[in-house]
C-alpha cells in the first residue's frame, strides 16, 4: 500500500488548482501609438543635434558665419534643449501632455523648415534657439509616457524603442547629415524632419487623450527655482560649448558665465530643497537606483557624445575624409543597434538587467581601448570592428539602465524623474565634448613636444630625410634649392603634427573607455528591481 500513496497523492494534487500569476494589464493599441508617437519625436529632437554638427562647416559658408561665429548654431540649440528638458514634466501638467506636446512637435517641423530659409548668422542663431526649446520637450515627454502610460512588464518594450532616440540616433545622424548636404544641399538636413515629423503629429493627435489645462498652477509655480535652473544650466552649457575655443579661463567671457553658473546653480539646489512644491524632487537622487543610474547615464552621455564627436574630428583632420565618407563609418556604430535593440526587452525578461548592462558598458569601454593605438593607416577599414563592438555596447545599455534607474519611481515623480535622468546625459555629453577637445588640444602639444625632440637635425635618419624631401621639391620645379629645403623642413613638421595629433586622439578613446569602466563601477552598486512598482502607473 505504501507504494502505491505517492502515485495517489500526485494524483489528486493535480486537482488542485496552481496559483494564478497576476495578470499583466493589456496596453492598448492607442496607448501604444502614442508611445510609438512620442518615441519618433524624441529620435527626431537627437538626430536633427547631430546632423546639423555634421553638416555646420557647410551650412557655415552658406550663411557667411566664420567658423568662431558658427558655432552658435549649435550651442544656442543645445542650451536651449539642456533648459527645457527639467522645466517640461511641470508644463506638461499645466498645459496637459496633449496640448504641450502636440503644440512642441508641431513648432519643431515649422522651425525645421524655417532654419533651411535663414539668410544670416543672426537668423539662424534664434532660430536655432527657439528649435532647440521645442526639441527638448520632446525628449523627456516621450520618457515619461513610457513610465506612466505602460505597465512595468511593457516597459522595457517602451524603453528599448527610447533607446533608438538615445543611442541610435546620435549614431546614425552624421550618416544622414553628410549624405544629404553632399547629394542635395545643407537645407534639406532641415526639411529631412518634415514627413516623418507630420506621422509623429498625427499619431500623437489620434492617441493622446484631451484633458483640462491646470494654469492655476503657472501661480504655484517655483519660479524661483524656474529662473536660477535656467540662468545656472543656459550659463554652463554656453562655458561647456564655448571654453575650449575661448582658452577656457583666460577668456573674462567665459569666467563671468562660470560664476553666473556656479551661483545660479547652487541657489536652485538650496531653493529645491526648501520649497514647497519643487520644480524637481532632487531628492529622488538618494534613491539607490536612480542616485548610481544618474551618474552611470552621465558618463554614458560623455562616452556617446564624446565618441560622436570625436570620430568625425579624426576622419576629417587625418584622414581627410568628407561628410558622406564620414557618415559611411560611424553607420557601423548605428546599423547593428537596429538589429540588437529589439532583442532587449526578451533579453531582460531572461537576464538581470544590471548584468545586460555591465556587459554592455564593458563592450562600449572595449570598443574605445580597440582605438587607443592608431596609426596613421588606421582608417574606416581598422575602424569597422570597434565601431561594430560599440554598437553591440551601446545597444545593450540604454533600455535596461533606464528601466533600474527609473524602477519605484512614482506616477507623480514621473515628471522630475524623466527630466533629471534626460538632462543627466545632456549634459554628460556636453562635459564630455568639452573635455575631450581640452584633452586633444593638450595632447598635441604634448606628444609634439616629445616628437620634435626625437626629430633632430644632429640625428642621421633626419638628415637623410630633409635631403630625400628637398631633392624630391626640387625634381617637381622649385628651382631655389634653399626654398626647396625650407619647405623639405616645413612638410617634416606637418608630419611630426599630424602624428602628435594620431597620438593624442589615441589618448581621447582611452579616455573614453576610463569613464564607461567608472560607469561599470557605478552599475555594480545598483539593487535588482522588485517585480512590482507604483512606478509604472496604468
Amino acid at each position: 500500500m505504501s507504494t502505491l500513496q505517492p502515485t495517489v497523492n500526485a494524483a489528486s494534487a493535480t486537482d488542485i488548482p496552481a496559483p494564478v500569476a497576476p495578470a499583466t494589464p493589456a496596453v492598448s493599441a492607442k496607448t501604444w501609438i502614442a508611445v510609438i508617437g512620442a518615441t519618433l519625436g524624441a529620435f527626431m529632437a537627437v538626430l536633427n543635434i547631430q546632423i546639423v554638427n555634421a553638416s555646420l562647416a557647410d551650412i557655415q559658408g552658406a550663411i557667411g558665419a566664420g567658423i568662431d561665429d558658427g558655432g552658435w548654431i549649435s550651442t544656442s540649440y543645445l542650451v536651449a534643449e539642456i533648459v527645457v528638458i527639467p522645466l517640461s514634466g511641470w508644463l506638461a501638467q499645466v498645459f496637459s501632455i496633449r496640448l504641450y506636446l502636440l503644440t512642441n512637435a508641431v513648432l519643431f517641423l515649422l522651425l525645421s523648415a524655417a532654419c533651411a530659409l535663414a539668410q544670416d548668422l543672426p537668423q539662424m542663431i534664434v532660430l536655432r534657439a527657439v528649435q532647440g526649446f521645442t526639441g527638448g520637450v520632446l525628449i523627456p515627454m516621450a520618457f515619461t509616457l513610457i513610465i506612466t502610460l505602460l505597465p512595468r512588464a511593457k516597459q522595457p518594450v517602451g524603453l528599448a524603442l527610447f533607446a533608438l532616440s538615445a543611442t541610435f540616433a546620435p549614431a546614425i545622424g552624421p550618416t544622414i547629415g553628410g549624405y544629404l548636404t553632399e547629394n542635395f544641399g545643407w537645407q534639406y538636413i532641415f526639411y529631412v524632419n518634415l514627413v516623418p515629423g507630420a506621422i509623429m503629429v498625427g499619431m500623437l493627435w489620434y492617441a493622446l487623450d484631451a484633458k483640462p489645462m491646470k494654469l492655476s498652477l503657472l501661480r504655484e509655480g517655483d519660479w524661483a527655482g524656474i529662473i536660477t535652473m535656467a540662468i545656472g544650466l543656459s550659463a554652463l552649457q554656453t562655458v561647456l560649448e564655448e571654453g575650449n575655443k575661448d582658452d577656457w579661463f583666460g577668456s573674462p567671457f567665459i569666467v563671468k558665465l562660470s560664476v553666473i553658473a556656479g551661483v545660479a546653480l547652487a541657489t536652485f539646489l538650496i531653493i529645491e530643497f526648501t520649497v514647497k512644491k519643487p520644480l524637481l524632487n532632487l531628492r529622488l537622487l538618494v534613491r539607490r537606483n536612480f542616485g548610481f543610474g544618474m551618474l552611470a547615464n552621465f558618463l554614458l552621455g560623455v562616452a556617446l557624445y564624446g565618441s560622436v564627436f570625436i570620430l568625425p574630428q579624426y576622419l576629417s583632420r587625418i584622414q581627410g575624409y568628407n561628410s558622406e565618407q564620414i557618415g559611411m563609418v560611424l553607420a557601423w556604430t548605428g546599423l547593428p543597434q537596429l538589429v540588437l535593440i529589439p532583442l532587449v526587452p526578451r533579453l531582460m525578461q531572461k537576464f538581470d538587467a544590471r548584468i545586460i548592462i555591465g556587459i554592455g558598458f564593458v563592450l562600449f569601454a572595449a570598443s574605445n581601448f580597440m582605438n587607443i593605438y592608431m596609426t596613421n593607416d588606421y582608417a574606416a577599414d581598422q575602424l569597422l570592428w570597434p565601431n561594430v563592438v560599440r554598437a553591440i555596447g551601446q545597444a545593450l545599455v540604454m533600455a535596461p539602465l533606464s528601466a533600474v534607474a527609473t524602477a519605484g519611481i512614482e506616477a507623480e515623480n514621473a515628471g522630475s524623474a524623466s527630466g533629471l535622468f534626460n538632462m543627466m546625459r545632456n549634459l554628460g555629453g556636453a562635459v564630455g565634448i568639452a573635455l575631450l577637445q581640452t584633452v586633444l588640444t593638450k595632447r598635441e602639444q604634448y606628444h609634439s613636444n616629445v616628437l620634435m625632440q626625437s626629430v633632430s637635425v644632429f640625428e642621421q635618419a633626419t638628415r637623410t630625410r630633409l635631403e630625400q624631401l628637398t631633392q624630391y621639391f626640387v625634381n617637381h620645379g622649385v628651382l631655389d634649392r634653399a626654398d626647396a629645403a625650407h619647405r623639405a623642413y616645413v612638410a617634416i613638421g606637418h608630419i611630426v603634427q599630424k602624428q602628435a595629433y594620431i597620438l593624442a586622439f589615441s589618448d581621447t578613446f582611452y579616455l573614453l573607455g576610463v569613464a564607461l569602466i567608472v560607469a561599470l563601477a557605478a552599475v555594480l552598486f545598483l539593487k535588482k528591481p522588485g517585480q512590482t512598482s507604483a512606478g509604472g502607473a496604468h
